[in-house]
């Protein structure tokens, strides 16, 4: 019987999670840190009326502000991606028509920076005077090293403000898993504590996964923002109940 090599499928979802990467980390970490912060922010107010509402206030309120963002960061994904292509071909145009120009100066630039990467002073000058043949190619070199803009021709803004959704929603909806299942209870809080630290582990095993860095610093950098934000609503969360 034939067996199948599994390493091109693997490698395949490898690159779609390297590809989204940005999406995921950023989406997951504040779905994570938007619900817990609703949870944290009950247990630490501990009011007379979000004793008596208990769970339905923890579920109602997280919920609304988890689908809520969730929308909102999907859309500013979007939004933001549009810009910055909008902003890129503009910036292209202009700088397309001045090498046009005035070639010289162009290729004396390009040089310049390709003599700061390494090439000698023959070596960036022979391939300058070859790349300002085409203006595109210049112009997007020089957007690169000049503007830092990278050609978004391979970004979707729509498919970046979906993964974008999906991240916030799946990891955001982790720390509310306790309580669907249990009432309003000290344990309960503790619960959705462990259940947020092993989101926030998750979102830094998947980090390390597409990264391959560290697997400490991957998940210790998203373990580490993700709690003192935790912290911080907590601490909110105390000050607003003994206010109240």
């Amino acid at each position: 019987m034939t067996q199948v090599d599994p390493a091109p499928y693997r490698t395949a979802r490898l690159g779609r999670t390297q590809e989204f990467l940005k999406q995921i980390v950023y989406g997951g970490n504040d779905g994570i840190v938007t619900t817990f912060a609703v949870v944290a922010g009950f247990a630490g107010a501990r009011a007379d009326g979000v004793a008596q509402i208990g769970a339905l206030a923890v579920l109602v309120f997280g919920m609304a502000n988890l689908l809520a963002d969730a929308v909102s960061m999907g859309l500013g994904e979007f939004l933001s991606g549009r810009a910055q292509r909008d902003l890129y071909g503009a910036q292209r145009a202009r700088r397309i028509e001045t090498i046009r120009c005035d070639p010289p100066a162009a290729r004396a630039r390009l040089a310049a920076h390709l003599r700061g990467r390494g090439l000698s002073s023959t070596d960036a000058d022979s391939a300058a005077a070859i790349i300002t043949r085409t203006p595109e190619m210049t112009a997007e070199m020089l957007l690169r090293y000049e503007n830092g803009l990278g050609h978004p021709d391979q970004d979707n803004p729509a498919i970046n403000g979906l993964f974008t959704f999906l991240s916030f929603v799946t990891f955001g909806i982790v720390p509310l898993v306790p309580y669907f299942l249990l009432s309003a209870e000290p344990r309960t809080f503790v619960l959705s504590i462990g259940a947020t630290i092993c989101a926030l582990a998750a979102l830094g095993l998947l980090r390390w996964n597409a990264t391959g860095l560290g697997l400490f610093r991957s998940v210790g950098e998203t373990m580490l923002v993700g709690g003192v934000c935790a912290i911080v609503a907590y601490v909110v969360g105390m000050i607003v109940g003994a206010n109240a």
